[in-house]
């Protein structure tokens, strides 16, 4: 928990599949300001998807809530045939209307703090090239691009590669 003074208390906890809904809402608002031309898969079930997240036994879905609301969500697992002590952070979103309110330094903590309790060493991540803001809020929390997964010509995704523990 994290007293905020002016906001509240920010809780950031385990989500439940009952939030899968709202977790799947905020992703849309959020993914809808860097996707230029729309929202990839906006038809998907993307609710279905979040409570099948929440679900995995090999993964968690970290949320932030202020007021009662869920303000930010993450999600990692364990890489399918990966090392077991690598994670990969495969969803990670701020409501853009709570952007620059510490939401998303403080969730981005508690996922480390997670990873490095699991034992995990290094965590991976993709990035929407486009994505700068998303970007440079991941190389100050120490993201590199990742030397094992070098962009190829036109990918619109980056690889992005940080030490969990060691530090």
């Amino acid at each position: 928990m994290i007293d905020d003074g002016e906001r509240g208390r920010l809780v950031i906890r385990t989500a439940v599949p009952a939030e899968a809904e709202a977790v799947a809402g905020l992703m849309t608002r959020a993914r809808s300001t860097y996707y230029p031309d729309g929202v990839p898969e906006a038809d998907a079930d993307w609710t279905a998807r979040w409570r099948a997240a929440i679900a995995r036994p090999d993964g968690q879905v970290l949320c932030a809530v202020d007021q009662g609301r869920i303000v930010g969500v993450a999600s990692f697992r364990t890489p399918r045939g990966g090392p077991a002590d690598m994670v990969v952070l495969l969803q990670f979103h701020v409501d853009p209307g709570h952007w620059r309110s510490g939401i998303g330094t403080a969730l981005h903590a508690a996922c480390v703090e997670q990873w490095r309790t699991d034992g995990r060493r290094t965590a991976v991540l993709e990035v929407h090239t486009g994505n700068e803001r998303a970007r440079r809020f991941y190389a100050r929390r120490g993201w590199t691009p990742d030397p094992l997964r070098p962009p190829a010509e036109g990918e619109r995704h980056l690889g992005l590669r940080r030490t969990v523990t060691g530090e």
